[in-house]
């Protein structure tokens, strides 16, 4: 009797610990969603020789960045994807994450630096390194944003249908 009586007081602990757990985890995804309502959209495109990029960019509650990005590199190249990311004073660091157009089942990212200056979005180019399949800009060498094919003008976001 003794055995049933601690058996059942454990199990009722459990329920009651499984419970607490629920309700932190949907308090922790509400907060989670909270902050990433979007508070502001703003549009860009740049346009360099016969190569034209688009680029949507959300503003989150939480102060971070999504968005999407097409590249019409020319001759035939199309790569289309998301980019999510923080401004760190002027420069948004993100990662692009995409498909090119002639291998739609592999995805790649690689990680961008845009220097905002007035309406500008303007593309850096960094020094790339790849650790155990991850890309990144090399945190000690400078990028360079004077020298750059791609400066983003704000545009007019234009309507999905």
């Amino acid at each position: 009797m003794k055995n049933l009586a601690l058996s059942c007081l454990l199990l009722t602990c459990i329920g009651f610990q499984s419970c607490k757990n629920d309700e932190k985890q949907k308090e922790a995804e509400a907060a989670k969603a909270e902050g990433e309502k979007i508070v502001s959209v703003q549009c860009f495109k740049a346009i360099y020789e016969k190569d034209t990029i688009d680029l949507t960019v959300n503003t989150l509650k939480n102060g971070k960045l999504s968005g999407n990005m097409i590249m019409k590199v020319a001759p035939t190249t199309v790569r289309t994807g998301e980019i999510a990311g923080e401004f760190h004073g002027d420069t948004l660091f993100a990662d692009y994450t995409f498909v090119d157009e002639t291998s739609k089942s592999k995805k790649f990212k690689n990680p961008m630096a845009f220097l905002k200056r007035n309406n500008q979005l303007i593309l850096g180019n960094g020094t790339m390194q790849t650790t155990m399949g991850v890309t990144y800009l090399v945190k000690d060498k400078p990028i360079d944003f004077e020298r750059v094919k791609y400066k983003f003008d704000s545009v007019e976001c234009a309507e999905k249908k």
